[in-house]
């Protein structure tokens, strides 16, 4: 073996020890997988199988080995629902809460989480821990409390939409100060980029409360205030829905509804003239109704965008870079409408309350910066590796520059098995058995005079789940 030889193997050598060294301290993102692909692409059979409606072979192709064990948690959870494992769902959202619970405890960085920012820094950001965005802290307690709801646990279904509202809160307030934060640290390691260049290009997403706040979450909530009687927790809660979905006509409906049983005599004023005949009052006593959620579709999977970057180094040499970024496509093109609802053979009117892919699209665009700044940094410190060793080894050169292409891979991590959109309908019908058709799925159930029933559909493709849960007197 010759010296060139030689030192391209020590090299490969070398490379090969740092990557099974980092993988011994157990961080669960050290995958080939995460070298040399991306999430999105891992799990492409999945959430094609999640569109079409087969929910059995979503759960079996679902590669979640790298995702760690909060997304890992998320996925099971979301697809063992879907499959009317009820207690399975709940098990794995309750070790994905566990383990939310074990990250945002740690007040310092532990030798595996160093390891793993070391690791991103050489290779890329898929071997970092996995932080889930706050809409998707939002979903997880959402869809624990509607598992207590099925199993008519309303006091712990409650107490999830509490800690939900929780995240809500917090969701709510824009990070501007990390933006600022995260240009100065590229200042202070003499990297100059022009991320304006980029953001200038890169696709765009709604900003408007509705793409950070979730009115599904807080309409839920009003609802199970309002079947327990409490009706002050339930306007609260529907207002707040209202806010994220002015025009939704249930949600109209539910605030008035509780404005006039607490009297409200201001708000109403304000409430009516905003509204004027919109307001559906309930005259006949002896009807009874009916109140759909319907989660359509599959939200949107991230894709890989490239992107050049110019970059001025530290010895004001100017170099052109290219990102793989993370981005959303063809946001308003897609509103994975699926089959009309009928209710007692008759097409029954549905508002959106909740765009998942606007919300996802908009976590994206926070975290873009922070994104963009990881990446340039990890460019340039792969660029002096690549000029030192070409000092002495050309060959050896390239095939860093190889290695650094390959490994250069966008974070496309997000929870892929929600809905793409949640709507709500609601229906004054006469008491008795009522009939619901989605497609070829057909559902029976039984409603009593003066009551409220509250259907749950879930609907992909010519997959649904449906369920109903009888909520107390009109």
């Amino acid at each position: 073996m010759n010296k060139e030889h030689l030192f391209i193997f020590r090299l490969i050598h070398r490379i090969f020890i740092v990557v099974f060294s980092l993988s011994l301290f157990g961080c669960s993102s050290f995958t080939a997988g995460n070298f040399f692909s991306h999430y999105s692409a891992q799990n492409e059979e999945m959430h094609q199988s999640l569109v079409r409606g087969d929910y059995s072979d979503a759960q079996s192709s679902l590669d979640a080995d790298g995702a760690g064990p909060i997304l890992s948690n998320l996925e099971k959870g979301r697809l063992a629902l879907l499959n009317k494992e009820t207690d399975e769902s709940q098990r794995f959202f309750e070790q994905g809460d566990n383990a939310l619970k074990e990250q945002q405890q740690k007040a310092v960085i532990s030798l595996s989480e160093e390891a793993g920012s070391l690791a991103a820094l050489s290779v890329n950001d898929n071997l970092t821990s996995y932080v889930p965005a706050d809409y998707e802290v939002g979903f997880l307690h959402l869809y624990m409390a509607l598992n207590y709801l099925d199993k008519n646990n309303f006091n712990d279904a409650l107490v999830e939409l509490r800690r939900a509202n929780i995240v809500q809160k917090k969701a709510k307030d824009i990070r501007e100060e990390s933006l600022k934060n995260e240009q100065e640290t590229l200042s202070e390691n003499g990297v100059s980029p022009s991320i304006g260049s980029v953001l200038a290009n890169y696709p765009g997403s709604s900003n408007t409360l509705s793409a950070i706040q979730n009115g599904y979450l807080f309409f839920l909530s009003g609802l199970i205030y309002e079947a327990t009687r409490n009706v002050n927790d339930a306007y609260i809660d529907y207002n707040r829905a209202l806010a994220v979905a002015p025009d939704n006509q249930v949600v109209i409906d539910a605030v008035i509804r509780c404005a006039e049983q607490l009297d409200m005599k201001d708000d109403l004023v304000l409430l009516r003239k905003k509204y004027k005949n919109r307001f559906t009052h309930i005259k006949n006593s002896h009807k009874a109704r009916v109140i759909i959620i319907r989660e359509q579709g599959v939200v949107k999977a991230m894709k890989s965008w490239k992107q050049s970057l110019p970059i001025i180094d530290s010895r004001s040499h100017s170099v052109i870079y290219s990102l793989a970024l993370p981005y959303y496509d063809n946001l308003g093109n897609d509103h994975n409408s699926g089959y009309p609802v009928t209710l007692n053979s008759k097409v029954i009117d549905e508002n959106v309350i909740t765009d998942v892919n606007h919300m996802a699209a908009y976590a994206l665009r926070e975290r873009i910066v922070s994104t963009i700044v990881r990446q340039v940094m990890r460019l340039v410190i792969k660029d002096q590796v690549r000029r030192e060793l070409a000092k002495d080894n050309e060959l050896a050169s390239i095939m860093v520059s190889v290695w650094n292409t390959f490994t250069e891979q966008p974070d496309t991590r997000s929870w892929l098995s929600l809905p793409g959109m949640v709507t709500t309908a609601e229906k004054m019908v006469s008491p008795g058995e009522q009939h619901i058709q989605i497609g070829t799925r057909s559902y029976d159930f039984n409603v009593q005079e003066g009551r409220t029933v509250l259907v749950w559909v879930s609907q992909q493709g010519s997959g649904t789940v449906i369920w109903h849960k009888k909520l107390g007197r009109l």
